[in-house]
């Protein structure tokens, strides 16, 4: 039997990836901070077949007690602080645990466990200021907040690991991936919840372009990678392009209600076909520096990993709308 260590558990990935792991025989091990009263919903249904940990990337000591009580095959870093919006409020928290804390935990599995295979999450927000589109593996990176540079430093220490001391390190560089289970301050799910409790929805920019997958799809690609005789990274995305407009517009047509929009820029309001206002922008939600066109090219992970996308823009709106 395989043993992994899943950081992040309780995240939308993370369980996610637990529960894949679970159905490949995997010993599944999740890494979770103390906490007082830890949120662990997302992993509920199966939290007694997983065994969990405490522990904290940004503390050395308590990962390398837990590398030492298991023989670890695979490594999956999903923790990090993966609020975009928050990072510009929290610059030096941010770069601690996503930058410091996957370069710790490299650390550990260099001097104690250097046969361990290990996936680092990557993101789209590194291309930032895309440099062509779609974006590929050889794309140059121009990230455009302090979130996408805390990934890019980890990204890079994932290569140099690989290529400095001959580990099983790499990266999926993943386009933004939605579900049910995504947190609530994400702009997808604060969509969702506001139709679904017929709140008044404010929003910052509604033609950023977004490459939105499945959440569920995304992991088990984590899955592939780490299964190759040699590691590579790989741009996980779906090749297709919408707006927080279409999301929000797809997500009201699911409820057989159109929305009607009125006005242009910090103006523009969203109103129902009876007139009632239900959009308006905020604009102080507005990032300090944009990103406008994200959108990725999965070829190589067709190729090599046999890898494409199933769930459509429509499906993966319609699920979230779906769930209770």
């Amino acid at each position: 039997m395989k043993t992994a260590l899943v950081t992040g558990i309780i995240g939308q990935d993370g369980s996610y990836l637990a529960e894949h792991l679970l159905s490949k025989g995997y010993q599944v091990v999740g890494l979770i901070r103390r906490s007082s009263s830890p949120n662990l919903e997302r992993i509920s249904d199966f939290k007694d077949k997983i065994s969990l940990e405490h522990g904290d990337i940004l503390d050395q000591p308590s990962l390398q007690r837990v590398f030492e009580k298991y023989e670890f095959n695979e490594v999956y870093n999903l923790a990090a602080q993966s609020f975009v919006g928050l990072s510009w409020e929290q610059p030096i928290y941010t770069t601690e645990v996503n930058a410091v804390g996957t370069l710790k935990l490299l650390e550990v599995i260099r001097t104690v466990s250097p046969k361990s295979k290990f996936y680092q999450a990557s993101t789209s927000e590194m291309f930032g200021l895309a440099q062509e589109v779609p974006q590929t593996e050889k794309t140059p990176f121009y990230p455009r907040s302090p979130y996408g540079v805390s990934k890019l430093y980890a990204h890079w220490m994932t290569v140099n690991y690989r290529e400095s001391y001959n580990l099983f390190t790499c990266s999926g560089i993943l386009f933004n991936h939605e579900s049910p289970r995504r947190g609530n301050e994400f702009v997808t799910k604060k969509i969702v919840n506001s139709i679904k409790r017929n709140e008044l929805l404010r929003l910052g920019n509604l033609y950023s372009k977004r490459d939105w997958g499945y959440a569920l799809e995304y992991v088990e690609v984590m899955y592939k990678m780490l299964q190759l005789s040699s590691p590579e990274d790989f741009v996980i995305a779906t090749g297709e392009t919408h707006t927080i407009k279409e999301f929000v517009a797809e997500a009201f047509s699911y409820l057989n209600e159109e929305i009607h929009f009125e006005g242009s820029g910090l103006d523009e309001k969203g109103y129902t076909k009876s007139g009632k206002l239900i959009l308006e922008i905020d604009p102080k939600m507005y990032r300090p520096a944009e990103v406008n066109l994200l959108v990725g090219d999965a070829s190589k992970a067709k190729k090599i990993l046999g890898w494409e996308p199933k769930v459509k823009f429509t499906q993966l709106v319609e699920l979230m709308m779906k769930d209770k």
